[in-house]
């Protein structure tokens, strides 16, 4: 299995990351996608590894981060992004829940690593909180055949998913999927299943049943198991398609 969004470096993993990721790897977890919530996590992201886990490496600012001032120019993010050990971009996107004050900033930051992503040709992972509409409205702007990515932690309308679709992103499937009074599992039964990703963003958002609990890599064979009863599909062939998925969008190797 693919995790192909967690916050592995976060200092709720400090006590116990071995263990964390003994038993991802013991659950089947082969590659973890390390999104950047600024770009001081990368040197976070630098001290973690497994023999038997790919961990890979994403670079951006997050919205909120952009919300308590942080900053990046095309140019540095560029600098980052282009480095060879850098599998995407992001996490960047937009995010009104807490605060629609810095609606302006969060927007030029978004476009600002839909260029780079261009540049670089590599993923764009988009957060979406109460934004969806501005959102997608930037991918279509900035689409120019070149944009690739994943709306992250995916809860939107069958009608919203189809147009992210459309515009060429894929879709990431974590916890909010299992919650049986999120709807999202019935959304998610109208959409293809090829333009899916597993995704945990742990430590956040654990899913049934260990909702409540911090979320790890290794809670994502909960997701899976449920996305192949909403598919009505054997769970290896989830397993299968969704890491398939994964492996070709960042352009990564298979591992184990």
């Amino acid at each position: 299995m693919i995790d192909t969004h967690c916050h592995l470096y976060s200092e709720q993993f400090e006590g116990d990351i071995a263990d964390v990721l003994n038993r991802a790897s013991g659950a089947g977890v082969r590659h973890i996608f390390m999104p950047a919530i600024d770009l001081d996590s990368l040197p976070e992201m630098d001290k973690l590894s497994h023999p038997e886990i790919a961990l890979h490496k994403m670079a951006g600012i997050h919205p909120t981060s952009i919300n308590e001032g942080a900053r990046v120019t095309e140019e540095t993010l560029y600098a980052y992004c282009d480095d060879p050990a850098i599998a995407g971009v992001g996490e960047t996107g937009l995010d009104y829940y807490w605060s629609d004050e810095y609606r302006d900033e969060q927007q030029k930051s978004l476009r600002i690593h839909c260029r780079v992503a261009r540049q670089v040709r590599k993923p764009i992972i988009l957060h979406n909180r109460v934004s969806t509409g501005d959102l997608l409205d930037i991918v279509e702007e900035q689409q120019d055949g070149r944009l690739s990515g994943i709306w992250h932690c995916f809860n939107g309308s069958v009608d919203e998913g189809r147009r992210a679709l459309d515009l060429g992103l894929h879709l990431g499937i974590g916890g909010i999927f299992t919650f049986k009074n999120a709807g999202v599992d019935k959304t998610v039964a109208q959409l293809p299943l090829e333009k899916m990703m597993l995704e945990t963003d742990a430590p956040y958002l654990a899913p049934v049943p260990k909702r409540g609990q911090r979320n790890e890599p290794a809670f994502i064979r909960f997701t899976a198991r449920r996305l192949s009863e909403v598919k009505e599909l054997p769970l290896d062939a989830v397993v299968r398609q969704t890491s398939q998925t994964a492996l070709e969008l960042f352009g990564v190797g298979n591992k184990a």
